[in-house]
């Protein structure tokens, strides 16, 4: 299957943070054909496992991260009418979400509709305003009696986005972030089986990033790998973006650097890059960001950890865009970088 199908079908599964069991399986699916293992761990997320060829007793780990869940809404009330009151899992932009479309995930799917106040009928100082959450509903035109029956307090609500070709080889969809980083690592499995590499590769898609970090932080404690690299999104530039704070689509990945990272693990992928003529970008860091690369760092003793970003416009919406060849590029940088690991590069982490 090509990467833009992929990609597709990780967009579209489910997978709202905390509850990625959909996604899941979607990603497992597409790891199998190029992973020696694949498990779904206590957490929910998913490690793919690709072994290298060295000795048994010899045996190190590259521990690969990107999460698997999405930003989303959960239902706190059903009111007179047949209105839901709901409240946010994750950084959702409030301002985003009067007019979107939603599936509420109840006893069945359900569709629905957020709506809020006209703007006719605001009162003086309120219009031109965000409007705030606790003002917003979903609406599914049922009354609150069939409600009931079909949906419960913290019932899941997704906001709906169709995946779509914007041409030039760019794509939007919702779940970008960080669905783009999962298609990435089963990209790297897969150019993986025909290369040499040392080392084993776990390729974990993680739970519950959004919210709290919680499988990430679990699976490098089971795994106890020599280094990690965290795999996530980060801002792309677009009008009205401030250039120092952005980056450019078809630019390559933006390559992590600061103190949240290992300076030797940023050193080496940035001459990986330019060693192989890999368009990439430098995202200078000064602290840690809302990425699995914390979660990695501080797992038992510290996991010597780096970070790859894809550029994404319109980030925590129904219509992030990225540029598909970004995502190549990363999985290449990915790939040079694995095949590289040996026991001297192990050593010289221990010396800053």
């Amino acid at each position: 299957m090509e990467l833009k199908e992929i990609l597709k079908e990780l967009t579209n599964a489910w997978g709202i943070s905390g509850y990625e069991e959909g996604a899941a399986e979607v990603a497992a699916g597409h790891f199998k054909p190029f992973a020696d293992e694949v498990t779904i761990d206590k957490t929910g997320s998913v490690i793919a496992l690709k072994r290298g060829d060295q000795a048994d007793d010899k045996r190190k780990k590259i521990l690969l991260a990107a999460h698997l869940d999405q930003i989303g809404l959960m239902v706190t009330k059903i009111e007179d009418g047949g209105f839901m009151r709901i409240t946010r899992i994750g950084g959702i932009d409030v301002s985003t979400l009067p007019g979107q479309e939603v599936s509420v995930m109840g006893a069945e799917i359900l569709s629905g509709i957020i709506g809020s106040k006209p703007p006719h009928l605001q009162e003086p100082g309120e219009s031109g305003k965000p409007t705030k959450l606790e003002n917003l509903y979903v609406d599914t035109g049922l009354s609150k009696e069939e409600l009931e029956e079909k949906v419960e307090i913290g019932t899941l609500v997704r906001v709906e986005g169709e995946f779509t070709d914007l041409g030039n080889g760019c794509y939007a969809a919702q779940a970008m972030d960080d669905r783009s980083g999962v298609a990435s690592m089963v990209e790297v499995l897969r150019r993986l089986t025909t290369r040499k590499h040392a080392w084993d590769v776990y390729a974990v898609a993680t739970a519950q990033e959004e919210v709290s970090g919680l499988g990430a932080m679990a699976a490098a404690f089971r795994l106890e790998p020599e280094i990690a690299i965290a795999i996530d999104v980060t801002f792309g530039n677009g009008p009205g973006i401030p250039e120092r704070s952005s980056f450019p689509l078809n630019k390559g990945p933006a390559i992590g650097s600061g103190p949240n990272f290992h300076p030797k693990i940023t050193k080496k992928l940035i001459d990986a890059a330019k060693d192989n003529e890999i368009t990439h970008q430098i995202d200078h860091a000064p602290y840690p960001g809302g990425t699995d690369a914390y979660s990695t760092q501080v797992s038992r003793a510290g996991i010597p950890t780096g970070l790859v970003s894809i550029p994404l416009r319109n980030m925590h919406s129904t219509v992030e865009v990225l540029k598909l060849d970004d995502i190549k590029r990363l999985a290449e940088l990915l790939c040079v970088f694995i095949s590289q690991l040996d026991s001297k590069f192990q050593e010289d982490l221990k010396c800053f």
